[in-house]
């Protein structure tokens, strides 16, 4: 059922017109995905991940990212993978349940309607996890939806 509240679409961050990655969140997680260029060899990339900042690039050239990101991350625990034409970079949120309006600090925040609907799904996500035995994948709410974050008492800690 958790499967039903998963992210039903990527966001896309525009530069210019031109789309520099893509990322979904879950509660724990955000995830970048970044179509990489034909005929670099894979053993070329490289991303650094660190606490409150994310480079990415080509070795030997300038970065292609290198940006604040919006919140802290685990770095302990984030990690990037490459498969086909995409990096795939995860970063595991310091604070489980924050929702995240764009992954990289001032730029690219979603718009306040998007961010609404999508700090709603992740409180949906939270009730799924607390209660597996319940399905809430056609829960509503009306008005406005509390921090998934600090909700009654925050989110469990197993």
């Amino acid at each position: 059922m958790a499967e039903k509240l998963a992210p039903e679409k990527r966001h896309t961050f525009l530069h210019a017109g031109q789309k520099v990655f893509e990322w979904d969140q879950t509660l724990e997680e955000v995830n970048i995905y970044i179509t990489l260029p034909p005929q670099v060899p894979t053993k070329l990339f490289h991303c650094k991940i660190q606490s409150k900042h994310l480079e990415v690039g080509i070795k030997g050239n300038p970065p292609y990212l290198n940006h604040d990101l919006s919140a802290p991350v685990k770095t302990d625990s984030s990690f990037w993978t490459i498969e086909d034409d995409t990096m795939h970079i995860t970063l595991q949120k310091r604070d489980k349940g924050q929702t995240w309006s764009s992954p990289i600090q001032g730029q690219g925040q979603l718009d306040p309607y998007v961010a609404d609907l999508e700090q709603k799904r992740l409180m949906l996500q939270r009730f799924q996890e607390e209660n597996p035995g319940f399905d809430f994948s056609q829960a509503q709410f009306s008005g406005n939806c509390p921090d998934p974050r600090t909700f009654m008492g925050g989110i469990r800690s197993d």
